[in-house]
Formats: C-alpha cells, structure tokens, sequence
C-alpha cells in the first residue's frame, strides 16, 4: 500500500521549505561563414577536398569549419558538405559533449528554415581522433544555385554550437510565487487608439492621403513634433491640420505606427523592409526619433548587398549612422565586392555627395 500523504501544515505545525536543483547547462555561441566567390571555390576544392575556416572559440574550446563546394565523397557530389571539427592544438582531458546545427542564412540573414540541420549530441575527445561531425549532403549545389540566398557569388553559413556542461547539484532559495504580472500591453492599447482615431485632435495630408493622430502622443515621442503642435507660433496651442510634403503615405503611416506601439510592420518582405527602413531612418532623423533611427539601422546592416552599398552609405553619411556605415565598409573590404559595387548604380550618385566617405573607403581597404 502506498505511503500516505503528508498532511497540510496547521496552526500548530511549524512548516519549512526547502529547495534544490539538478542543473544539466549548456554554453552555446555561433559563428558566421561567409563564402564570397562561391563559383571560384568549385573550381579549388574538388569532390573530396575542403577547406577549413578561421578558428573561432565557444565554450572555451577552438573550432573550425570545413567546407567542401562539391561534397565530401561520391556519394555526396551533388551537395555542398559542411562538418564542424575541433583545432588541432586542441587536447582535452575530458570529452567535450556538443552538437550543432548548420543554417543557410537568407538576404535578411535570418535562418532559411528548409536549409537548417542539427546534428545529435556527440563526444569528442581530442582532435587527434580525426572526428568531425556535420553533413555530407547539407544542401543540393543546384538548390543553392537556384536561390535568392545566393547572391553576387556569395552566400552565409551560420553555425550554432551548443555544448553541454558537467552536470551539478545546488542549494537554492525557497521562494513563492503569489501573483503573475502579465507583460506591458501599452503597446497594443495605444495602437488601437491610433486604429480608432478616437480623440484625435490633429489631420496630416502626405501623399494624398489624410491621417488623424493626437497630439500628446506625437509631442511625447517627437522633440519636433512637440515644436510644431505646441510651440508658441501655433494658433491656439496646435496646428489642426499639418501638411508635409516630403514623405509617402506608406512611410508616414509606419512612423506613426512605431510612435504607437514601438515596432516596425511585421509584414515585409526583405525588399520592402530594406526600402521602407532607408525612408524610415531619414524620418527619424528630421523628426528626432533616436530609437527609431537606431532600430533602422540596425535593420539596413543586414541589408548591404552590392546593388545597395552605395545608397545606404551615403544614407548613414548624410544622417550621421556609424554603425551603418562601419557595416559597409566591412562588406566592401573584398576587393572583388568593392569592383562590383563600383560598377553599380549608385556609386556615382556616392562618390559626388560624399567624396570623403569614398576617400575614408579607400584608405581602410588599404590599409587591411
């Protein structure tokens, strides 16, 4: 017969609680392969034959990825093979338990779901085993060669380690949980206000197109907004309708969007949030919308392909954008991508806004 239950502590009783935890941790980091001028890297490295990336560091220990453009064996000689392996110099007194997972990444450098695998968790001991783990069929050549992942001869890999560690036993602090706090849904409760437009006290006409809007919310978002709707040449404290000319119904309604609710439409694809981000960034800055103006830039870093490297780093010279600027340049450090760039549209358009950029350009290829 099973033991009973222990009964429920009284006012008599003194009741104590205790707690411990059995804690399995991983470490986990990933690391980015970019393969710039795929095609030439078919004709190196045969069916059989690879080559090996930096070595790059996660939990403590050094790895490399092997790449091999036209597989590991016969077997595999249609695929590109991609393997994860430890460094040589790598001697480990104990096993290192990992696994990891190969994705393709898109021009958004976002994981492609369909050309994403993980491997089981596998025990390696040293390097010298000659183990390796990974796949020899990780994605068909002509699937990759038929995809809008490659582009201008180069594509992504990213690589996710995750390694686990020594399993431990701790004491921890008993603690009880009475009430949960849902998470801030002022967001969605503004975003609504602006969909129903009740209580708005202000019209903008762009493009054609008529907004309302309220005021305390824009002056509470926008240094120049407050300026223009409160300032003290306004009529009576505000402006009840407002012209702008510079700017499209779409972007305009983005940015009001992100006043609301403090996010970017969801529903974009790559080349729609390239563009919109480019408007974006420019509204941000005339409108003193830092946050919006870093999360554009963000954004336009994964965005620097060779069709738009000219346009965005005149945008991040003219409106001020490091960062952006800094990812550019990171991109335009091959010379094969820089020729590339040069003979694009744009690159006019770059040298004669911003010849200091082009002059800052040169003298960092140089000295690389």
């Amino acid at each position: 017969m099973p033991p009973l239950p222990a009964p429920p502590c009284t006012t008599a009783d003194v009741c104590t609680t205790t707690r411990s935890a059995i804690v399995a941790g991983t470490v986990t980091g990933h690391h980015l392969l970019d393969v710039e001028g795929y095609s030439r890297t078919k004709e190196l490295f045969p069916n059989g034959t690879y080559t090996n990336s930096l070595p790059f560091t996660v939990g403590g220990r050094s790895w490399h990825i092997s790449f091999y453009p036209n597989g590991l064996n016969p077997g595999s000689a249609d695929f590109v093979s991609i393997f994860l392996g430890l460094e040589v110099d790598q001697i480990c007194a104990e096993p290192v338990a990992a696994r990891v997972q190969f994705s393709l990444l898109d021009r958004a450098g976002k994981p492609v779901p369909s050309h994403s695998r993980a491997t089981e968790l596998h025990a390696l001991f040293h390097s010298t085993d000659g183990f390796a783990f990974g796949f020899p069929q990780f994605i068909k050549r002509a699937d990759l060669e038929n995809s809008e992942h490659l582009k201008d001869d180069r594509f992504t890999i990213r690589c996710d380690i995750t390694i686990a560690k020594k399993l431990r036993k701790e004491r921890r602090r008993a603690s009880s949980r009475f009430v949960d706090v849902p998470p801030s849904d002022l967001h969605q409760h503004l975003g609504e206000l602006l969909a129903s437009k009740e209580g708005a006290d202000v019209t903008f006409h762009v493009a054609g197109e008529t907004f309302q809007a309220h005021r305390g919310v824009l002056a509470s978002r926008s240094p120049v907004f407050r300026a223009e709707l409160f300032g003290p040449m306004t009529e009576g404290g505000a402006a009840a309708v407002v012209e702008i000319d510079d700017m499209d119904g779409q972007a305009f309604r983005a940015l009001l969007g992100f006043v609301y609710t403090d996010a970017l439409p969801e529903d974009m694809t790559p080349e729609e949030e390239a563009v919109m981000c480019q408007h974006l960034l420019v509204a941000a800055d005339r409108y003193g919308m830092e946050r919006l103006k870093l999360v554009c830039e963000d954004r336009l870093c994964r965005h620097v392909t060779v069709g738009s490297a000219a346009t965005i780093l005149a945008l991040a010279e003219q409106h001020r954008c490091h960062g952006l600027k800094e990812a550019c340049f990171q991109f335009l450090e091959s010379p094969a991508v820089l020729n590339a760039v040069a003979a694009a549209e744009g690159f006019e358009h770059l040298a004669r806004s911003c010849p200091s950029v082009v002059k800052d350009l040169i003298f960092k290829i140089t000295d690389c």
